[in-house]
Order: C-alpha cells, then sequence, then structure tokens
C-alpha cells in the first residue's frame, strides 16, 4: 500500500491563494473613488451586457474583478439579503458593514474548503452617507477577509501600481469630474510604465450620489453624458496646458522650439487599443 501523498496545511493554504490571485489578476481592474457628492465607479468594461458594478439596495453598490459567474452569484446573493433584512426589519438596517460581514464569511468559507476551489474574485461594498465622512467603502479578497478603504481604492490585475497613482494625486472636495479623469488616468497606465487610450464605449462607469432627491442613490453614467464629462475633464487639462504655454513664452527663455515639441508630444499620447477579455481555464469570462 502506498503512503499518501501529504501536504502541509501552510503549504495548501498558500497555493490556493496563488491560485485564487492569478486568476484576479487576469481580470481588468475597477477604481472606486470618493467625491464630494458620493461615491464613483469605473471599470475598464467594453461589454454592455455583462456588469462589474451593480446595485445592491438604496445606498449600497458592488463592484468585482475576475470570473464573471462567481462573481455574479455573489452579487444576486448580496440582493437577496438586503431586500430581505429591508423587509424583515427596516431599510436603514441594511448596511455596507452588515453585506461585507455576509460576503466575507461567504468567501473565507468557500477558501478553506478543499472539497472545492476558491472563488477567483475580489469585491468591493460601497455606501453613501449623508456626509463625505459617513461614506464607507470596505474591499475583500479572496480569502473573505475585510479591509476598510478611504478616499479611494483599485483592485485587479494592475492593482497595487493604480493604487500607488490614486494615493498620490487624490484629495478630498473632488468634483466628479475631477474624480472620473483621476480614475480613467490610472486605469490607463500600464505596467511597463506607458500610457493608452480609454474611450468612453470602453468603460463601465456609475455613482452612488449623496444628492439624488430619490431614496435610491445608484445611477449609471452612460452615453451622452459619460461623454461630456470626460470631455470636460479634457478641456481642463487643454486649458491647463494652454497657461503653462503661456507663461514659459512671456519669460523668454531659451529653447522654446525644443520645449513646444516635448508639450507636443505630450499632448499628443500614446493611443492604443484596450485589452480583449480573457477566458479562465474552464471558459468562463474574465472580467
Amino acid at each position: 500500500m502506498s503512503t499518501p501523498f501529504y501536504v502541509s496545511p501552510q503549504q495548501a493554504m498558500a497555493d490556493r491563494a496563488e491560485y485564487a490571485r492569478k486568476g484576479i489578476a487576469r481580470g481588468r481592474s475597477v477604481v472606486v473613488l470618493q467625491y464630494t457628492d458620493g461615491v464613483v465607479f469605473v471599470a475598464e468594461n467594453p461589454s454592455r451586457a455583462l456588469h462589474k458594478v451593480s446595485e445592491i439596495y438604496d445606498r449600497i453598490a458592488f463592484a468585482a474583478v475576475g470570473k464573471y459567474n462567481e462573481f455574479e452569484n455573489l452579487r444576486i446573493g448580496g440582493v437577496r439579503y438586503a431586500d430581505l433584512r429591508g423587509y424583515t426589519y427596516d431599510r436603514e438596517d441594511v448596511t455596507a458593514r452588515g453585506l461585507a460581514n455576509v460576503y466575507a464569511q461567504t468567501l473565507g468559507t468557500i477558501f478553506s474548503s478543499a472539497a472545492e476551489k476558491p472563488y477567483e474574485v475580489e469585491l468591493i461594498v460601497a455606501e453613501v452617507g449623508a456626509a463625505p465622512e459617513d461614506d464607507q467603502i470596505y474591499r475583500l479578497p479572496h480569502d473573505g477577509s475585510i479591509v476598510d478603504e478611504h478616499g479611494s481604492v483599485a483592485v485587479g490585475g494592475n492593482a497595487d501600481q493604480i493604487s500607488s497613482y490614486l494615493d498620490q494625486r487624490h484629495r478630498d472636495g473632488m468634483t466628479l469630474a475631477e474624480a472620473l479623469k483621476l480614475a480613467v488616468d490610472s486605469l490607463s497606465r500600464d505596467n511597463n510604465g506607458g500610457e493608452r487610450t480609454l474611450t468612453a464605449e470602453q468603460l463601465e462607469v456609475a455613482t452612488l450620489d449623496r444628492t439624488r432627491p430619490q431614496q435610491r442613490k445608484f445611477k449609471r453614467i452612460l452615453g451622452r453624458q459619460l461623454s461630456r464629462l470626460l470631455d470636460e475633464s479634457g478641456g481642463a487639462d487643454a486649458g491647463d496646458a494652454a497657461a503653462d504655454a503661456g507663461a514659459d513664452a512671456g519669460a523668454g527663455e531659451s529653447g522654446t522650439a525644443e520645449g513646444a515639441g516635448d508639450k507636443g508630444s505630450k499632448a499628443k499620447g500614446t493611443k492604443g487599443k484596450g485589452t480583449s477579455g480573457e477566458d479562465g481555464p474552464e471558459g468562463e469570462p474574465l472580467l
């Protein structure tokens, strides 16, 4: 009789964590930012049918990266939990903290169970409050832990680099157009330090807007409204660049032609195409 192969619990959990991280890293990133009137969700997602950002309840929204079928099951479970709790008790009793705890228990149980593979997903649950200091943002990795985030958070394949970029540039009191521009700029950066152009057709954008008069604060930003916001942020950049150019010309510094060439190359940018979606080993779409 052969001796069964032994794997230590530490090694088994490390292997499961590495498996989940690799699956998550193949998905496109999602960025969540606080702005003066609420919370904005920005995801690179050319699909109009498969959403990475969704409403859960009145003031709560959900974003995810990884395998679509897995995080869609979690989203549906969250909606059922919120509806049941709001109906049984009160709508005010449905909170992002409670929903994050439910997701943490589910992900933790699946991750520690040897009978099935871990979920290749990373989640963000956000709730908009009556004031910016009341907003709540929670990030849930594949193992079911909960991270309380403030200001900005990114998940997905390039999350570390994007988070570093956001931490340096995000500030309190940003307008929606400013926050959207910062999110798009962060998503446009690749691992090699280059930049690519993301159009409105490649983005999925939604907000939790505390100023909306209705009870449900979730709103998708689509079509002309999204294009207008992107144009507003681009127009502000063009105005800043023109002011800088005028200041340099007035100073009468040497090397004007060379400096103008540098500004032209920066304004032109490097255009690139959005990466196409990948499939997991079983063929499920990764978003």
